[in-house]
């Protein structure tokens, strides 16, 4: 079983790294926190599929449960704050848009690593709390990029430093700029919340692969 869930990890992060792969030739795609947190699932994934088939020690808890709650975040934003990809304009690999992998597939993948194949009763309760500390790191990034190279530098529409419509400050003023952080940061601590009860509250024994995976 360990061999399925070592190539299952690394089916992963062949995901994210073709999910990716638009960022290593045009380097502003990385201000996506999408792209981030490809890049960070990969990274777990790489070290957790590695550990399975080699015996090897798995990636922390919280480096984990970090990974699963910000792919989750991910698909969520992707789909309630986000207009839907536009095949023309976002790049395809094996017929599939690069979005598509990082928004859906590889979340929905993260998600059954975890619930099948982790060990569980591992995530303290405050781990949704150290989740949270990246995304206000981000926000604070975006804005300090925006002031400093306010024109021309993307990846945003008409070159935009901001990367997503719903952060656009000159566009949505500060009151819906703070709105919208206030929904990011709800949705890492919902979402980080429900990942540490799921956690806690299943077998301490993954589901398939055996006691650890």
């Amino acid at each position: 079983m360990r061999f399925i869930v070592g190539i299952w990890r690394l089916a992963i992060v062949a995901l994210c790294v073709m999910g990716t792969s638009e960022a290593w030739t045009v380097p502003n795609r990385w201000v996506y926190f999408t792209f981030q947190t490809g890049a960070l699932v990969a990274f777990v994934m790489l070290w957790a599929g590695a550990a399975s088939l080699v015996h090897g020690e798995q990636p922390p808890a919280w480096l984990k449960g970090m990974a699963v709650t910000y792919a989750v975040v991910v698909a969520l934003v992707a789909f309630f704050m986000m207009p839907p990809d536009d095949p023309r304009h976002v790049p395809q690999i094996l017929g599939i848009m690069t979005n598509t992998m990082l928004h859906r597939i590889v979340p929905i993948m993260v998600v059954i690593d975890f619930i099948v194949f982790d060990v569980h009763k591992r995530f303290k309760p405050t781990y949704p709390l150290l989740w949270l500390i990246y995304p206000p790191i981000y926000l604070t990034f975006v804005l300090v990029r925006a002031w400093w190279w306010p024109h021309g530098v993307g990846p945003g529409t008409n070159g935009s430093p901001y990367p997503y419509a719903f952060l656009d400050l000159p566009v949505i003023g500060w009151p819906q700029f703070g709105v919208s952080c206030l929904k990011i940061v709800a949705a890492f601590l919902v979402v980080g919340a429900v990942v540490c009860i799921i956690d806690r509250a299943m077998p301490a024994r993954a589901l398939a692969g055996g006691r650890a995976s």
